[in-house]
């Protein structure tokens, strides 16, 4: 899949070589496309445990749709900038310090998970009819990450795709930890 987008010279990342491994031969569209099922069917089950930390580190499973959300929003400018622009800078950002400031701590109970869910899909939505609309060429475009190097587009959208899976799962062992501990 990776060759398709950056050719058989591409050296992955720890981080990149994690992700692609997570979508392994499935489509990445598809992945994606599932995603906003599986934040529903996280944000139904949690019910009152949705921004209980399983850990004092760890992050809650409303926490998580944050990050999620956070990142769908820097990779719907990133996909936009590799495909329109010649070989744009990737500014990385700290995931850590996004959430602390805009979903932690003792605002969390007052954040609304249904107007994080709501963006998201939107989001989601968007960057998916962008994948399905750019030619093979189109997606062949890359940036320039910071940290990480040439990404191109295509390889942006399968990471993004092992970064679904990776946080659902996330998710979902944050709220079993919480649930164990209460017993």
């Amino acid at each position: 899949m990776t060759e398709t987008y950056m050719g058989p010279e591409f050296r992955p990342t720890d981080y990149q070589r994690g992700m692609i491994a997570l979508v392994g031969d499935d489509d990445p569209a598809d992945v994606q496309a599932g995603a906003v099922a599986a934040w529903r069917a996280l944000i139904d089950d949690a019910g009152t445990d949705l921004a209980t930390r399983p850990e004092p580190r760890e992050w809650s499973v409303l926490e998580l749709l944050g990050h999620v959300l956070d990142a769908e929003i820097t990779v719907a400018f990133r996909y936009r900038a590799a495909v329109a622009e010649s070989r744009p800078d990737i500014v990385p950002f700290d995931q850590d310090d996004w959430v602390a400031a805009l979903h932690a701590g003792p605002k969390a109970p007052e954040i609304d998970a249904e107007a994080l869910l709501s963006t998201f899909t939107a989001l989601r939505a968007a960057d998916l009819a962008l994948w399905t609309a750019t030619p093979d060429a189109g997606r062949r475009r890359v940036g320039i990450h910071r940290e990480r190097g040439p990404e191109s587009f295509g390889l942006q959208f399968v990471l993004i795709a092992g970064h679904d899976r990776f946080h659902v799962d996330q998710a979902r062992r944050a709220l079993a930890q919480v649930r164990a501990a209460r017993g």
